[in-house]
């Protein structure tokens, strides 16, 4: 059974950082990424990297405050995310693919999420 799960949110306030671990068990993925979904909207991609880690891809707002990585070893994805703003809010997923792009690949498992909370 291919299992992906979340930790590591939580409440932060404005300014602070956080540290996202996705473990994944079952199977390994090419492209491992991460979306989120804020209340009442749609759910965005935030960032996605290859399975050496060499091919990162970020959404625009994220670029300079977020990083992907990924240990193989323990097939576990983590997104660190720093200058955290308010308008981060949501619940975060991690997602799975077999495809090789970070960016075009259709991620076809998903965790259950886990919220991560930004107070102004």
């Amino acid at each position: 059974q291919v299992q992906l799960v979340e930790s590591g949110g939580g409440l932060v306030q404005a300014g602070g950082s956080l540290r996202l671990s996705c473990a994944a068990s079952g199977r390994t993925f090419n492209a491992m990424g991460w979306f989120r979904q804020a209340p009442g909207k749609e759910r965005e991609f935030v960032a996605g990297i290859n399975w050496s880690g060499g091919w990162t891809y970020y959404a625009d707002s994220m670029k300079g405050r977020f990083s992907i990585s990924r240990d193989n070893a323990k097939n576990t994805v983590y997104l660190q995310m720093n200058s955290l703003k308010s308008e981060d809010t949501a619940v975060y997923y991690c997602a799975g693919s077999a495809g090789y792009s970070p960016q075009y690949s259709k991620y076809a498992y998903w965790g259950q999420g886990t919220q991560v909370t930004v107070s102004s």
